[in-house]
């Protein structure tokens, strides 16, 4: 997978790319992140990428020629799948999402900034829009990198233990079991019965059955998300 981010400020991207996850799928030849200067491409003798909405207001727009420029310039090169923009009005980011979004080959994501693009730049540039949730961030870097995360890992050969992602909270809507590890008694603190039992169709059972519970406590609108 090969993922192109575009932002007016690539220093906020370098750390969460070269550690982890991320850092091990790139080792790997697993996945490619390419971080674009927009203003690499503006055409303005000062690099500016910005201006004023013209309907007033405070706070600065995108423009469009750098934006366009960078995409078709990376689509003369490759082919994408999606071409993203994360904005807080876009559909909201969960792991249905991420899931699909991990088959993809060639992706770019667009990080606003400002007051956002240029209007026409969401209509006849990006494919899809992305929020990580219901509140606003200063741009989009975050995003860009979250959404990075959250699909780069799902990539196969990336994890050491290839079905770990299965286990994730929010695969089938339900919310991970609790887990624990040794020692089995730390100061009368025990660890369940059950997952010392060896039994493993019982201790399977035992997990989904506390996955269920914990989302019915903790987040049942997964639930009933599961059944719309």
């Amino acid at each position: 997978m090969r993922i192109d981010i575009l932002t007016v400020l690539p220093e906020l991207l370098n750390g969460p790319f070269d550690h982890s996850i991320i850092k091990r799928a790139k080792d790997k030849g697993l996945a490619e992140i390419h971080i674009h200067n927009i203003r690499d491409y503006s055409n303005d003798k000062h690099k500016k990428v910005d201006d004023y909405a013209f309907s007033g207001g405070a706070g600065m727009v995108m423009t469009i020629q750098p934006i366009e420029s960078a995409i078709n310039a990376l689509k003369a090169e490759r082919d994408y799948d999606a071409i993203i923009y994360t904005s807080p009005d876009g559909e909201l980011f969960n792991q249905k999402i991420a899931n699909s979004m991990s088959l993809y080959t060639n992706l770019i994501i667009l990080c606003g900034h400002y007051k956002g693009v240029d209007q026409r730049i969401r209509e006849h540039l990006i494919t899809q829009e992305i929020s990580i949730g219901d509140y606003v961030l200063t741009g989009g870097e975050l995003a860009a990198a979250v959404i990075s995360d959250a699909i780069v890992r799902l990539i196969p050969g990336v994890l050491s233990d290839e079905t770990s992602a299965l286990s994730d909270s929010f695969q089938d809507n339900l919310l991970s079991p609790p887990v624990y590890t040794r020692p089995a008694n730390y100061k009368g603190w025990k660890v369940p019965d059950i997952l010392l039992s060896g039994d493993t169709k019982k201790i399977e059972n035992w997990k989904h059955q506390q996955a269920i519970e914990r989302t019915q406590r903790l987040r049942p609108d997964l639930l009933k998300d599961s059944e719309d």
